[in-house]
């Protein structure tokens, strides 16, 4: 009998009932499938899958998809009623829920889909002179990356790429590599909460206070933000912010935020320019009123971000600040089982994770791939073992790796599981 003329799924549920995965000819040991945290139940994971990839898209607990459904149910009940009389006053709903997390004011958020139209709606609002240089690290996220190099093609902008080192000593190896980068010349630069390809935890206060302070407008990609690290918006006093609501928030698909420091809202305008720009102000802004009405789109995710905040605050003893410090423990404790498995070092110290982390795997195995092509590994570790935890080639440092996320639905068995399978498939 050969793995691959079987159905995974299939397989996976007939061993999760017997305990164990045995008698298949493709793999090389009996390996029993990890253990489920109990918290796992609120999520409704697939039971057939580890997941150890939250950091990509998140994933949304079954009480939160049932508030969403009562939202559209809501909506689509008396559509009209919905967006004319109601819709306002649950997006004020949302923006006090969110503002209160983020210690800001409400009327400094606008409420946008994820965090690249976050990138996206500030950069192509400001306005640049030819010669103005864009800061932003070489550990970016490719999307706002490609952002950036097509606004500063049309502006006659010049983009300045800084290398971060990775393995990295500390938080200050980036700290001083991002301001030797700054010169007279730069106008802004993007900077990540934690970087998405790399796991790092930015020294981002440091960084948003020295190059505020020397009159550079920041933007914080902290699509890896909210949720996972504490921010205090107010206090940190970046020109712009963006986070996704749906990653470590874990609120439906479809719901992030732009905060802009007042003094700067009349730069910034939606991608979509709709109703909001004429519309009588009454006790608004325009600000707000243009993010509020950017045309007929469903809020319903951003409508259940207030229910997010609070279930999930409410799973664990502690609240938020429990949930980060536990996820950041787990993550910490998965990297090092892998890391003793492998036999290989870790890239960075203990504070510059949060609750993802990245490790250069061994030799062995294809390398060189382009990003956006699978890597055969990702490929076996998911259709072989049930494991989906992502793998890349990168140019940047040069290398292939392995990334995994801590979530409270995850627990210490499956990266002792992920390792086992690493140990196998990684083997001369």
């Amino acid at each position: 009998m050969q793995f691959h003329d079987i159905d995974i799924k299939l397989l996976l549920a007939a061993a999760l009932k017997k305990g164990i995965i045995d008698g298949l000819n493709a793999l090389p040991l009996c390996m029993s499938l990890p253990v489920r945290n109990p918290l796992a139940k609120h999520w409704g994971l697939d039971a057939n899958c580890v997941f150890l990839n939250h950091g990509s898209f998140g994933a949304t607990p079954i009480a939160i998809r049932e508030e969403q459904r009562k939202w559209q149910n809501l909506l689509e009940d008396e559509p009209v009623r919905f967006y004319e009389n109601l819709a306002m006053g649950f997006m004020e709903n949302t923006r006090m829920s969110l503002a209160k997390m983020l210690q800001c004011n409400a009327e400094d958020l606008a409420l946008v889909e994820n965090a690249t139209t976050g990138v996206n709606t500030v950069l192509r609002s400001l306005v640049f002179n030819e010669g103005d240089e864009i800061l932003v690290p070489d550990h970016a996220y490719q999307a706002c990356r490609n952002a950036i190099d097509f606004v500063a093609k049309r502006w006659g902008a010049k983009v300045v790429t800084v290398n971060i080192p990775f393995p990295i000593e500390g938080p200050h190896i980036a700290l001083d590599a991002v301001m030797a980068g700054v010169s007279e010349r730069t106008v802004l630069a993007m900077i990540d909460t934690v970087t998405s390809p790399t796991g790092l935890l930015m020294p981002f206060e440091q960084l948003v206070q020295q190059l505020e302070a020397k009159g550079v407008a920041v933007l914080l990609d902290a699509a890896h933000g909210i949720g996972m690290v504490p921010l205090a918006l107010d206090e940190l006093g970046a020109s712009y912010t963006t986070s996704n609501c749906h990653k470590w928030l874990c609120a439906p698909k479809g719901s992030a935020f732009l905060h802009v420091r007042k003094d700067l809202q009349h730069l910034i305008h939606p991608l979509t320019i709709s109703h909001g720009m004429t519309f009588p102000l009454g006790d608004t802004t325009r600000f707000r009123h243009e993010f509020d009405w950017t045309g007929t789109r469903d809020i319903t995710a951003a409508c259940s971000i207030p229910a997010t905040i609070d279930y999930m605050a409410n799973m664990v003893e502690g609240g938020w600040p429990a949930i980060m410090q536990h996820n950041h423990d787990l993550a910490m404790k998965g990297r090092g089982i892998l890391c003793e498995r492998l036999g290989i070092d870790a890239p960075c110290p203990e504070d510059m994770i949060a609750c993802i982390a990245t490790l250069e795997l061994p030799a062995g195995g294809e390398a060189g791939i382009p990003l956006h092509e699978p890597d055969p590994l990702h490929k076996v570790l998911q259709d072989k073992y049930g494991i989906q935890v992502p793998v890349w080639s990168w140019e940047s440092p040069k290398g292939r790796y392995i990334r995994i996320s801590a979530q409270l639905y995850n627990h210490i068995d499956e990266y002792h599981y992920l390792a086992d399978a690493l140990s196998v498939e990684l083997s001369p």
